[in-house]
């Protein structure tokens, strides 16, 4: 049981690599905006990608796929998260790449089913006494990680909520401050918080949308902020399969990444279907993205084939930036490094690299999520070198070129100084064959 204690009466974010991507940004037309939705360029791309929406959601993309291929750095992970968002808030979205499946601990089919039923959700309703309202103020006080004292971890929260009738301050624990952190919870959000869980649902934002970065827009709620009322969340199948194998239905936070046996996910599943009989829950199909893709073997993408055709199967987007080469684990060459059969079955999209022009919106959306003043001058030269390096380098500048700016407004000279600490790769790659040059 969580611990949440109420008290008597410095914001804290969490910034993702993509944590501005709410959706693909398209009109109702289908056709994509310049710049919506935390989504910049790409046209053609994201249009693709609405119209794959619309299949997924006519059910017209059972036992297919869809696969971005382009260079790094060009969006193709942005793009699969704004999938997921189009379907859904509380849509899943789960992202590994495909060399994490050789791992010394669990087999490669295991990990990949794991994987999958991350990807499928369980949207439950029920009668609780839960904490609602707007958050007006969230502190996240952190703590060192036992284990590795160079990385923080929360360790509690305190945070306020108010309706139009009332307010109250509750101060909670580790897991309420880790679903915070995950959720992205941020002041002005709406929010229910199960009283004896712990389990946030996010119900949208007060706050009115700026075009950019769009929420659910909510009214503010009213009434007490404890009350009794039918909460909604939504947990994986996986959640659901460690909870029972740890034999704690609320220990969902926390997995031990040991296997988990057939029989677990068995009963698991006949459970999930009797409360989906009874009214009591409904399933949500999340999004499974698999960067990387090529460096699966033959023997996942059998499996992946296979998991495909299932009932509850989740929506499978691959991404790549390989051209011809090997399937790895045969001696056959193919496109993309896959087999002729996998790739019949997916939609493939190109992404292709960024302009200028793009890069230099793309980074002062990135400075404004990670509340970075940076001058017109600055950014300029950001997107020159994003034109001439990546996209990515660009962006990697910020953080280095705020700290040299000691918080303040970075300017130009900062950025040329991160630059010269932070190599691109090019750089690092003539640095390393000057100094084997001079060793041969």
């Amino acid at each position: 049981m969580a611990v949440i204690e109420e008290v008597t009466t410095k914001s804290f974010e969490r910034i993702g690599s993509h944590s501005h991507i709410k959706g693909l940004g398209l009109d109702e037309n289908g056709k994509a905006r310049f710049m919506a939705d935390g989504m910049v360029g790409q046209v053609k791309a994201r249009e693709a990608a609405g119209i794959a929406v619309e299949l997924i959601k006519r059910g017209k993309l059972a036992g297919k796929g869809i696969l971005l291929v382009g260079p790094t750095g060009s969006g193709k992970t942005a793009i699969a998260m704004g999938i997921a968002r189009e379907l859904g808030e509380d849509v899943p979205f789960v992202q590994i790449a495909g060399s994490e499946i050789y791992s010394a601990e669990v087999k490669k089919t295991e990990f990949l089913k794991g994987a999958l039923r991350r990807a499928i959700g369980v949207r439950i309703s029920e009668e609780r006494k839960v904490y609602e309202g707007e958050v007006k103020e969230i502190k996240i006080n952190k703590t060192r990680h036992p284990f590795n004292p160079y990385v923080e971890i929360p360790e509690s929260v305190i945070i306020t909520l108010r309706t139009k009738d009332d307010e109250k301050t509750i101060r909670a624990g580790r897991e309420i401050a880790y679903q915070l952190l995950e959720m992205g919870i941020e002041e002005g959000d709406v929010i229910q918080i199960d009283a004896e869980t712990g389990r946030i649902s996010k119900i949208g934002t007060t706050k009115e949308e700026e075009g950019l970065f769009f929420k659910r827009k909510v009214n503010l709620p009213s009434g007490p902020v404890l009350k009794i009322k039918e909460f909604t969340y939504t947990v994986t199948l996986h959640d659901l399969d460690v909870a029972n194998a740890r034999g704690n239905i609320f220990g969902l936070l926390f997995s031990t990444g040991a296997e988990i046996s057939d029989e677990i996910r068995q009963r698991v599943d006949e459970t999930v279907k009797k409360w989906i009989e009874e009214g009591k829950a409904t399933l949500v199909p999340g999004v499974l993205f698999i960067d990387e893709v090529h460096m699966l073997d033959i023997e996942a993408f059998s499996f992946l084939a296979r998991a495909m055709e299932s009932e509850l199967a989740p929506i499978l987007i691959l991404a790549t930036n390989r051209g011809r080469t090997k399937i790895r684990g045969t001696d056959l060459e193919a496109p993309h490094g896959m087999p002729i059969d996998m790739l019949d079955r997916l939609l493939i999209i190109n992404t292709e690299p960024y302009k200028k022009d793009e890069i230099r919106e793309i980074v002062k959306i990135r400075a404004r999520e990670e509340k970075i003043e940076v001058s017109e001058e600055a950014i300029e030269y950001l997107a020159e070198l994003g034109e001439k390096t990546s996209l990515r380098y660009a962006v990697q500048l910020l953080a280095p070129a705020s700290v040299l700016a000691k918080g303040g407004r970075v300017e130009r000279k900062h950025v040329e100084k991160a630059k010269e600490y932070f190599a691109d790769l090019r750089r690092s790659i003539e640095f390393v064959e000057k100094l084997e040059g001079m060793l041969s």
